[in-house]
């Protein structure tokens, strides 16, 4: 297997070169193609989640891909040969930008931000996961330069293309639930270690493993697997929690649906909190302003095995992942990520015909909420989750777990990306990047 191995001078002179793009916008010359055309396109995690990412957007040319795991990335690896490889994306960025029209970032969520900022500053287009960063500031950051950029952006979350989860946005913000006021969003995750503190045992760090590059911009830590390739999620360093994980999907409806925005206040109770890892469970209470013709509008959120009363869904046991908005004329029941869901007062989705359909609704969703991206890359119109909507949506979900962190009720101004009330509150907002890691 080729990787891409660099001397000491090398690398110094890559680092300081991505580290000037990090550091100073730029905006680099972009071909506009044609639909027809093919982009070239770079995945910066190659294994796990990014596999099929990469997969979803193969219609294009994989040009280049980017892995610091090259056992999570070996499948993927294999099944584009032609594609050059690289361990550290800044190299990549440096060496082939003049050459990729966009990338897919599907690293951990500390490593998005890094990659999706370097990138967008290069001028390229650029599909991210989500949670769409690790920190609220990272959201705001995100939105703000692909704006300033001009480039084609769109979150991970693929349930925003499905095509039962638009009618239903269609159909709510005709208004037949009327006044929506609450909001119940719950989730079975965490599904890997959450409550604990950090491991002790040093292992030596396997080979196939750049763990300087896996660490990123996070403080350094010894090695351990406890973290690679997967349950880095529970870790507050590395991961959101249940929260990050599963929230732009379960909470999608609402945002997108009743155009939520910021949160006046957020609230948390769970089990106890460390500085280490998110908690076992938590239930998270935001409460939105009123706004354009919207009540003042309450959205609970619920993981680690709590969840609202079934009652509330008018059934006897809730499935694992769900949503319940009630308005004072109808209650919505979705019992998953995304879908179809089911109205308290027997009304099918069919019965509101004369609604019109103003959403494009393709056939499949996850390729197709590529294929959007895609599209957008290529002069189309803009992916509706791109970072204006995902970065807000971002900012809000991420707030729940300052307020976790901060064990009270936090006021928010999100004009002035502050926490008002509880300002040693306000750490939990960025972080520090590690020496040598710039944005």
């Amino acid at each position: 297997m080729k990787s891409c191995n660099i001397t000491r001078r090398q690398f110094i002179h890559h680092t300081a070169v991505a580290g000037a793009v990090l550091a100073f916008p730029f905006v680099a010359r972009r071909t506009v193609l044609g639909a027809n055309s093919r982009l070239n396109l770079g995945g910066i995690g190659a294994g796990g989640k990014g596999a099929s990412d990469i997969e979803n957007a193969d219609s294009e040319n994989i040009y280049a891909l980017c892995d610091v795991d090259e056992v999570n990335a070996a499948g993927t690896f294999k099944k584009y040969p032609q594609a050059k490889r690289f361990k550290d994306f800044r190299v990549m960025l440096d060496k082939e930008g003049k050459n990729l029209d966009g990338v897919m970032v599907s690293t951990p969520d500390h490593m998005h931000a890094p990659a999706a900022l370097m990138a967008m500053k290069m001028g390229k287009h650029v599909y991210c996961q989500k949670p769409l960063t690790h920190t609220v500031f990272e959201a705001r950051q995100l939105a703000e330069v692909a704006r300033e950029h001009k480039v084609a952006t769109q979150m991970g979350n693929q349930g925003h293309c499905n095509a039962d989860t638009r009618r239903l946005v269609e159909l709510i913000q005709a208004g037949v639930l009327g006044k929506v006021s609450e909001i119940h969003v719950w989730t079975d995750r965490p599904i890997w270690p959450q409550g604990i503190g950090r491991p002790q045992e040093t292992p030596p760090v396997p080979p196939t493993l750049d763990w300087d590059l896996w660490l990123g911009v996070a403080p350094w830590r010894p090695y351990h697997a406890a973290y690679v390739p997967f349950k880095w999620r529970g870790f507050w360093d590395f991961g959101t929690g249940a929260l990050g994980d599963m929230a732009c999907h379960c909470m999608d409806l609402a945002f997108f649906s009743l155009k939520l925005g910021a949160p006046a206040s957020v609230e948390a109770h769970s089990s106890e909190v460390n500085n280490e890892t998110a908690p076992k469970w938590s239930i998270i209470t935001y409460e939105f302003p009123a706004e354009g013709g919207r009540p003042v509008t309450k959205m609970t959120w619920y993981d680690g095995g709590k969840k609202p009363s079934p009652d509330l869904a008018k059934v006897r046991d809730l499935p694992t992942n769900g949503i319940i908005l009630r308005g004072d004329k109808d209650t919505l029941f979705v019992p998953s990520y995304w879908g179809a869901g089911s109205f308290h007062s027997g009304a099918k989705v069919e019965d509101f015909k004369s609604i019109p359909e103003t959403l494009p609704k393709p056939p499949g969703f996850e390729r197709n909420h590529h294929q959007e991206w895609i599209n957008a890359c290529k002069g189309g119109p803009k992916a509706m989750s791109n970072f204006d909507y995902a970065g807000a949506m971002t900012e809000a979900v991420l707030l729940g777990n300052v307020a976790v962190r901060a064990g009270k009720k936090i006021h928010w101004d999100a004009k002035k990306l502050e926490i008002t009330n509880l300002p040693e509150a306000n750490q939990y907002l960025r972080t520090e990047y590690r020496e040598g890691w710039r944005v």
